[in-house]
């Protein structure tokens, strides 16, 4: 069964197309060392809530937009074996591909389907 990497993170409206570019970079990445899918999710219907909510998760600013991601591998054996060649890999230095948002503020993490259809 496969693996689901997700995460939440606010990003800065104006940084729409950084951000668009910067993932897309960073999709194929994930993608050479094996992931099946990428999916980045610019937030269009992302409610404010009163106890909890993704805006309240991340802290969301006025001027930004929250993004909802997943990434699909074959297993997580494939997911532990690539993600240290992902992290190091040069085009996801700061220096070639920095984040254009706040890391601090990303929730993620990894995830076992217990339904898959």
């Amino acid at each position: 069964m496969s693996y689901i990497d997700g995460f939440v993170l606010a990003v800065p409206t104006a940084n729409r197309e950084t951000f668009r570019q910067h993932a897309e970079t960073a999709g194929a990445v994930f993608k050479e060392y094996g992931a099946l899918k990428v999916m980045e999710c610019w937030g269009d219907d992302v409610p404010d809530g009163e106890v909890t909510s993704f805006p309240m998760a991340v802290k969301r600013k006025e001027d930004e937009t929250v993004v909802f991601g997943w990434i699909v591998w074959p297993s997580r054996a494939v997911r532990d074996e690539s993600m240290p060649k992902v992290m190091e890999d040069p085009r996801l230095q700061m220096d070639a591909n920095p984040m254009p948002f706040d890391g601090k503020r990303m929730i993620f993490g990894g995830f076992s389907p217990i339904v898959e259809l």
